[in-house]
């Protein structure tokens, strides 16, 4: 495992090969989340160093599901000013996503065993996120479609700041749906790559959404 938080270490203390994952979630943070304004709560907690990304060696569900839980101890006795929430990026593991869609009840229950609920919660991105109800190729699923499968840790108190401040959250998931419908696929990937990984994306996506075809959930 490996981690950084803006201003304390960068990805490039790491080999390459654990930098990567870190990096490429950084610049999607940054061109994407924070550049397309998909999250309006984002950009204060990365300019202000408070994201910890953590890039996990777990290569099984059990394992994944252990670093979770230190995670979130780690979250809960860690100052918010220091860290207010936590970007845990698994590379190795539950690279389907209906793999990882059922993990979510192991992470929800991991909350509940650490006596957590109410103070921290587990939401969640991966490269093929596909809501409920909606086809592969629908567009919408970008604002939840990350580089890697991610584990995103929040400090309820801050969602509930975030959430005062923006009381009517259908107004920016109507605005980023609007936001990427414009832009399309091919717009939203070129924000965040570069032009090597976007041709290499394009390879992947192609062969996914054969996978999904062939084997629709």
């Amino acid at each position: 495992m490996s981690d950084t938080l803006p201003g304390h270490a960068s990805p490039n203390d790491a080999s390459s090969h654990e930098a990567e994952p870190i990096a490429a979630t950084r610049r999607w943070l940054e061109r994407a989340v924070i550049g397309l304004n998909l999250c309006p709560f984002a950009k204060a907690v990365l300019a202000k160093g408070q994201v910890r990304f953590v890039l996990s060696d777990a290569r099984t569900p059990q394992a994944l599901l252990e670093e979770l839980a230190s995670e979130l101890v780690l979250l809960e006795q860690s100052d918010p000013e220091r860290i207010d929430t936590t970007l845990l990026i698994h590379p190795q593991v539950l690279q389907d996503f209906f793999d990882f869609n059922d993990f979510l009840d192991l992470a929800d229950g991991a909350v509940a065993a650490l006596d957590l609920e109410g103070e921290i919660q587990v939401a969640s991105f991966h490269p093929d996120y596909q809501f409920a109800g909606t086809g592969f190729d629908e567009v919408g699923n970008c604002t939840n479609r990350s580089p890697y499968p991610t584990l995103h840790l929040l400090r309820e108190a801050s969602v509930e700041r975030a959430v005062a401040a923006f009381p009517d959250p259908d107004v920016i998931v109507e605005r980023n749906l609007e936001t990427l419908q414009k832009l399309g696929f091919e717009g939203w990937r070129a924000c965040w790559l570069s032009e090597s990984l976007l041709g290499g994306l394009r390879v992947e996506a192609a062969q996914r959404r054969s996978r999904a075809k062939a084997n629709p959930p």
